[in-house]
């Protein structure tokens, strides 16, 4: 006949196993990849330009344009906005550092600057 020691069984069921602790601290700094408070200011004044539904048409428009600049008779009929509406959004994303602006006679025309869409993208990525 075979007898079970219960009470080891229970024993080994119930130990304890010791793990090591890591010396890691909780909260780990930002560091140097924090976005300094200027340039955060200046980031939202770009953003606040471009959150807005006809001005990312604006820049979409301009962008696909293969001419390089646009005149601002060509943004009316696509946006279905008047003139002036028109006028006051190109302004916001010339004053944004998005759009350039060339008056051409009585014509503007509008252009990206270039690289301008791309720091945006580069100043929101994940810095490492």
């Amino acid at each position: 006949m075979t007898f079970i020691d219960v009470k080891a069984m229970m024993d080994a069921m119930t130990s304890t196993i010791a793990l090591p602790l890591l010396d890691a601290p909780c909260c780990v700094s930002s560091g140097d990849a924090a976005m300094a408070p200027a340039e955060a200011e200046t980031l939202a004044k770009t953003l606040k330009a471009l959150a807005d539904p006809a001005r990312l048409r604006i820049v979409s428009i301009i962008a696909a344009q293969d001419a390089g600049a646009t005149c601002a008779c060509d943004l009316q009929e696509p946006l279905g906005l008047s003139q002036p509406t028109v006028s006051h959004h190109t302004k916001v994303l010339v004053d944004a550092g998005i759009l350039t602006r060339e008056k051409r006679g009585t014509w503007a025309y509008f252009s990206l600057v270039p690289g301008a869409l791309y720091s945006v993208a580069a100043a929101i990525a994940p810095r490492r």
